[in-house]
């Protein structure tokens, strides 16, 4: 089966009753946790972006006590899982702002991160990586936040 387009859909969605509205998007978050969890954000957090923001942040706080620092494996697996899971938040916000802030703490987290990731090229080369992205997101901002978060980045390269 092949996947309409957006614009098919939204041509459907237009002539459909709110009714069959509700019954579709129940439906759907039956069939994907993704899907359910898009549904909570554009119901439940969406206008209270700093709780959001503030719920993202305390799970990235688990994930990052939960990594086994037994060997650098386990932590370069971990940290890639962490930050799918932050870039999948990110997505669900449309707010630049909301994306620059979740990748600074995470790279903060990152960079705190004992054992240290300066003695594994793979984790270094994730962090910059994450650094040369935040930097760009920053200048599509406003100015005054340009400056702000510019200093927070340059603080987590030295």
């Amino acid at each position: 089966m092949k996947a309409a387009t957006v614009v098919q859909i939204k041509k459907e969605l237009k002539q459909r009753n709110p009714e069959e509205l509700l019954e579709l998007c129940l439906r759907l978050s039956k069939f994907k946790k993704e899907n359910k969890e898009l549904l909570t954000y554009l119901l439940f957090e969406a206008d209270h972006e700093s709780g959001y923001i503030d719920g993202v942040q305390t799970e990235i706080d688990d994930s990052f006590d939960e990594i086994n620092t037994n060997s650098y494996f386990y932590i370069k697996k971990s940290v890639r899982k962490i930050l799918r899971n932050v870039k999948k938040y990110i997505r669900y916000s449309v707010n630049k702002e909301t994306e620059v802030v979740l990748l600074l703490y995470f790279c903060k987290k990152l960079k705190t991160l004992t054992p240290s990731i300066n003695r594994n090229t793979t984790l270094l080369n994730l962090y910059e990586r994450q650094l040369l992205f935040i930097e760009k997101k920053i200048t599509l901002l406003h100015e005054d936040l340009q400056y702000d978060y510019g200093l927070l980045v340059e603080e987590l390269k030295n």
